[in-house]
């Protein structure tokens, strides 16, 4: 999955540069490369995460779990604002970036306690 999110990130970048750039306003064009940026480190995490799966342990599980749908939530919202989507959706990212931060310290502790 990790790496799919960096293949998307990829993708997602090269529309913004080439396929959004004259059609949004820069701060908008900023969102969606936030967007991009974020889906890759998050598809980065899950890449190194899957590496280790010779450790097993449930919180490295739910370190995927958190990392993946963290990743795709703040991912998501951010591009869809970008794009025009409603301000309310704005409230949801902020749960994208939790579950980020989660994973990734779920991530830390699974690694450290094997």
């Amino acid at each position: 999955m990790g790496i799919l999110c960096c293949a998307a990130s990829v993708a997602a970048g090269a529309f913004g540069a080439h396929g959004l750039e004259a059609r949004l306003e820069p701060d908008r064009l900023a969102l969606w490369e936030t967007a991009a940026k974020y889906l890759m480190y998050g598809g980065l995490a899950l890449a190194v995460l899957g590496l280790t799966s010779h450790v097993t342990s449930r919180g490295l599980t739910a370190a995927a779990i958190c990392l993946f749908a963290g990743t795709l939530v703040f991912s998501v919202t951010v591009g869809a604002l970008a794009l025009g989507a409603p301000r309310w959706l704005g409230a949801v990212t902020p749960i994208g970036g939790v579950g980020m931060i989660v994973g990734l310290i779920l991530f830390a502790v699974g690694v450290w306690r094997s």
